[in-house]
């Protein structure tokens, strides 16, 4: 619950199932949400971010936790820090929670339990 993870690092990638749910979370057609809460990262739509650095739905907590996007319920368990096990490690140095005293072997098939817990 630190929220580093919600500071910067190339923004919260929102899925179409995401921005269907945040909208309707917030009370906003699609197209409202899109424009006012999102910025573009080449064709896809990431969440903005406020002037601190931190997501726009950070406020000490998660704004939107109900409806969080997948990319946040992931964490630390998604797809561009799982390619590689150095990642895992560089990713360590900014959250906290990601542990580093495992070996590689425990770390990939905790990885995968998790992956396989999402459905991913």
């Amino acid at each position: 619950m630190c929220g580093d993870c919600c500071k910067g690092f190339g923004g919260t990638f929102v899925t179409d199932q995401d921005i269907n749910a945040i909208s309707r979370f917030l009370n906003v057609d699609r197209h409202t949400f899109l424009k006012d809460y999102c910025q573009w990262s080449g064709s896809r739509p990431v969440l903005r971010t406020a002037p601190s650095g931190y997501c726009i739905f950070w406020d000490q907590l998660c704004t939107i936790h109900e409806v969080k996007p997948r990319m946040c319920k992931l964490w630390p368990f998604i797809e561009s820090v799982l390619v590689d096990p150095a990642n895992w490690t560089a990713m360590h140095s900014m959250c906290p929670g990601i542990r580093v005293d495992v070996d590689e072997y425990e770390l990939a098939a905790c990885i995968r339990q998790e992956l396989l817990k999402h459905g991913t």
